[in-house]
């Protein structure tokens, strides 16, 4: 009957640790299995990421390409095809994030022109396109540009 006191692993499931630099009676004697010389056969080597054994590495080998933008500005983006579907006739900055409409909080809004739009609304946002501030002026609503408390 198996117990806790009797388990065993399978046969041949486990080996003996390499005890390497014990001798020739070791069987892991004179080079401890690291081979003939060689900066890999010293102690304290290792290569770092993307070495190619001096090679020009793959990295430095292809041109560099484009820039980062410091001064770029992120905004989650909202369009007013849903702004329509969620049934507020006012729609302030923390009712993005309660509708599930922006998810990154620390970033502003921006409402952009796409889908059916045809309700009456205040509409708070941190940006606006050209498009969205047209639509919704058109359905007699107003659009309210917020500075601050990008929530």
């Amino acid at each position: 009957m198996i117990s806790l006191s009797n388990l065993k692993p399978a046969k041949g499931a486990v080996r003996n640790r390499k005890r390497v630099g014990r001798g020739p009676g070791s069987g892991h004697g004179v080079t401890a299995g690291r081979g003939s010389n060689g900066q890999k056969s010293r102690s304290g080597y290792s290569h770092s990421r993307g070495f190619e054994g001096g090679q020009m590495p793959l990295v430095r080998r292809l041109p560099k390409r484009g820039f980062t933008n410091i001064f770029r500005k992120e905004f989650n983006i909202v369009n007013l095809g849903d702004l329509d579907k969620c049934g507020l006739d006012e729609v302030k900055i923390q009712d993005y994030f309660e509708k599930n409409l922006a998810r990154k909080r620390g970033l502003g809004i921006k409402v952009l022109a796409d889908g059916a739009f045809s309700r009456k609304m205040k509409i708070q946002a941190h940006h606006f396109s050209k498009a969205a501030m047209d639509k919704i002026q058109k359905a007699g609503g107003e659009a309210v540009v917020c500075q601050g408390e990008k929530n």
